[in-house]
């Protein structure tokens, strides 16, 4: 595999892996070395965000120290610019799908960031314990 520059793999191998994150060519909200921002295509709320790390690894538990401080860069500068974009979003979820069983259908790690408003659900209580039905109330 041919590297442009830390993490990020040539057009090449962009095109062999057939990967929606590797071969995606919108314009990123932001980006750094190792990740960037786009929104997601199916959002949960209005300005549902990805993180994306440039180098293909299909989960979370792959992440280099380096994409992992990129990838956290990223997640604080977008909740403030969702903060400022929409005074109505008052908390946020972070969540991340790691293998079949936990949901995932794009197997290159990307992180969601979905922002919250009040009375967006009638109970948020237990947030993201509920995608196991039934278990988020305690």
């Amino acid at each position: 595999m041919t590297v442009l520059y830390e993490g990020i793999c040539s057009m090449a191998e962009k095109k062999r892996r057939k990967c929606l994150f590797c071969t995606l060519d919108e314009v990123p909200l932001a980006k750094n070395r190792y990740a960037y921002v786009v929104r997601d295509k199916h959002p949960v709320t209005e300005l549902h965000t990805l993180i994306v790390p440039y180098r293909h690894v299909e989960t979370y538990f792959e992440l280099t120290r380096h994409e992992l401080v990129a990838v956290q860069l990223l997640l604080k500068a977008q909740r403030d610019a969702i903060l400022a974009e929409d005074p109505s979003v008052t908390a946020f979820n972070i969540g991340v799908n790691n293998g079949i069983d936990s949901g995932q259908t794009i197997f290159h790690c990307h992180i969601h960031l979905i922002p919250r408003r009040k009375g967006d659900i009638d109970n948020p209580r237990g947030g993201v314990r509920h995608v196991i039905p039934g278990a988020g109330y305690y």
